[in-house]
């Protein structure tokens, strides 16, 4: 059987390579159902680092931006997720850590329901995993969080019960975005666990979403 295709988001300070290095423990015991394809942020190659940066609140922090107002860099991020998925697509799903996961999430509300890409739904996948995610605080981009046909697809939330970078509620925050979400909780901290129990979860959600 056909392996499924996962485009992989990095967190803020991370990379392609970074990502690779976080998900070995869990890719390990799944890769034999999925190819897992890491991609640098477009800043990456202007000398910058991570999908935006939030600006306006000085209370924003690298991971959770509480309150933030507005993300610069969104419109380059956008557009090169629309290449990536043009040029090294299709993608059965995709996954995100961190940062990387907040922009999955985001991700979703730009996702075709019927598979059919226009200008305003770009993006055609099936599922998406999300590691220590958080909502968005840019008004302009949490009204992606609205369309709500493009959230009815399976997805799993992992959480750090210990993770004190993106608390868990703000993971759980996202999960009430998606129709019929599994929330998979672990003890460790803001890192990609690749415990037994984990595994065997993912390795499930796999097998089912298998082409």
């Amino acid at each position: 059987m056909k392996k499924s295709r996962i485009l992989c988001l990095h967190g803020y300070h991370g990379s392609a390579k970074v990502l690779s290095g976080q998900m070995k423990m869990l890719t390990d015991g799944v890769d034999h159902l999925a190819e897992f394809v890491c991609v640098d942020a477009p800043s990456l190659a202007k000398g910058d680092f991570g999908w935006w940066h939030a600006i306006g609140d000085e209370r924003a922090t690298d991971a959770e931006e509480s309150g933030a107002a507005r993300y610069e860099g969104w419109s380059r991020t956008y557009d090169g997720i629309v290449s990536v998925f043009e040029k090294a697509g299709p993608f059965d799903g995709i996954f995100g850590f961190s940062q990387g996961a907040a922009l999955a999430a985001l991700l979703v509300g730009l996702r075709s329901p019927d598979g059919g890409t226009t200008e305003r739904k770009p993006l055609a996948f099936d599922f998406a995993i999300m590691v220590g995610a958080f909502l968005a605080r840019d008004p302009s981009l949490a009204r992606l969080y609205e369309a709500r046909p493009s959230y009815e697809l399976p997805s799993i939330h992992i959480v750090g019960r210990s993770d004190v970078i993106v608390p868990s509620e703000s993971s759980r925050m996202v999960a009430l975005k998606f129709k019929d979400p599994l929330v998979v909780e672990h003890w460790g901290g803001h890192v990609i666990p690749g415990t037994p129990e984990v595994r065997k979860l993912v390795s499930t959600f796999l097998e089912e979403r298998r082409p």
